[in-house]
């Protein structure tokens, strides 16, 4: 009796503890519950957001950060004198960057100098004569006149030396028949004889003075004829003289310009890269020196073609770069490419012969920083990693940039 009381507690121990498990898997139950609708909550909550935001959102992660980046080179050869910057050295615009030799350029720019000097002094000779020339063409022409005038007066006075012999001639005929009568003296026939001989004498004359007149006429206009050709060749000469100064002064220009070209001065502001240029070397024309990236930068963003269904100029875009984590820089959409990144390759593509697997193509959109963001505190170098988000669901502008409103943001850069 005593071995199955024993017995009957150890069987009733299993049962006991199943009775006393069963009534505890209600709370575990709603404990789980709980914890599914909080996921369910959380999810909601955080993927309705993701969900409206990826939906009014385009971000890619092929995009990078571009500048202009100016390639220094030496308009002159020459050896390198000076050098006054160094690798990553910022500079402003104006500054002396590289000098090179000038000697050489100044010994040419005087010897241009001393040539144009005495092509102004062959110029002043040259006018002196042509003025000469114009003297002795006035001077002839004053003469033509006054033997012009002289002719017309040689011939009034054969006018009236005629009109004179005319008249003794009728006087000497009346003489002599007064004398056959005896109405006249002896005398009074010689007067008029004389008088009558008196004055064919003076239309002879006059006569020649009419024809030395005509003579020295045709000299005065051979002299005007003589005068005019020698002012011509002066003014020719004169013309070609002027010719030669001003090539004298072009040689003497480009020999200024030379020498101004032996001081390599920046363009604009920026930051010196690639440096490969030191004191005493040899430097040829359009030789890389080193490159000047300005410090206006933008970026360069690779969306896919789908992506650019409401993408508009002027839309608001949030920009990350790898190099700042954390750190969210603000700009806006610049421009949009007219065309595919792979239609400007060097090897476009050839869909016309072979196999065609379309591929999604990306265009390259510009996006620039706003002016009021602080991009000056932070090293923005072209090439770093960026990952831009445009706001789509913004108006933006949808107008494309002309030629003003280009020239307009590059003066605002």
């Amino acid at each position: 009796m005593s071995q199955t009381d024993s017995k009957a507690p150890e069987a009733a121990t299993p049962r006991e503890e199943t009775a006393s498990r069963l009534p505890r898997r209600k709370p575990r139950r709603k404990t789980v519950r709980i914890l599914l609708i909080a996921f369910g909550v959380l999810v909601l909550a955080v993927g309705i957001p993701y969900y409206i935001r990826a939906m009014s959102h385009e971000s890619t992660d092929d995009a990078f950060i571009e500048a202009h980046v100016v390639p220094m080179s030496p308009r002159v050869a020459g050896h390198v004198a000076r050098v006054l910057v160094d690798d990553n050295q910022d500079v402003k615009a104006g500054d002396l960057l590289v000098e090179i030799d000038p000697r050489d350029y100044q010994a040419a720019l005087d010897a241009a100098m001393a040539a144009e000097n005495t092509a102004k002094a062959a110029v002043a000779e040259a006018q002196a004569q042509a003025a000469a020339s114009q003297s002795r063409l006035d001077q002839a022409q004053a003469d033509l006149v006054s033997q012009r005038a002289a002719l017309a007066q040689s011939k009034a006075d054969v006018a009236q030396a005629q009109a004179m012999q005319t008249r003794d001639a009728e006087d000497l005929t009346r003489t002599r028949d007064m004398a056959r009568k005896g109405a006249v003296s002896p005398q009074q026939l010689d007067h008029a004889v004389a008088a009558q001989a008196m004055s064919a004498a003076e239309l002879t004359a006059s006569e020649r003075r009419v024809d030395t007149q005509s003579a020295k006429i045709v000299q005065a206009q051979a002299a005007i004829k003589a005068a005019s050709d020698t002012l011509r060749q002066a003014n020719a000469q004169v013309q070609a003289r002027k010719a030669s100064l001003e090539k004298a002064a072009a040689e003497t220009e480009q020999a200024r310009l030379n020498l101004s070209y032996t001081r390599i001065v920046a363009p604009c502001d920026g930051h010196v890269t690639r440096k490969s240029v030191e004191p005493g070397a040899y430097v040829q024309v359009g030789q890389g020196l080193f490159s000047l990236v300005r410090s206006d930068v933008w970026v360069v963003a690779n969306f896919k073609e789908t992506q650019l269904t409401d993408m508009k100029p002027g839309q608001p875009v949030e920009i990350e770069v790898d190099t700042y984590p954390g750190v969210t820089f603000h700009g806006h959409v610049d421009s949009i490419q007219r065309g595919t990144g792979a239609r400007f390759s060097l090897l476009p593509p050839e869909n016309a012969t072979g196999n065609f697997v379309k591929v999604v193509q990306r265009v390259p959109v510009k996006i620039v920083f706003d002016k009021d963001d602080n991009t000056g505190r932070y090293l923005l170098t072209p090439g770093m990693s960026t990952v831009p988000e445009v706001d789509i669901s913004a108006a933006g502008t949808a107008q494309p940039k002309t030629r003003a409103s280009a020239s307009t943001g590059a003066a605002a850069q």
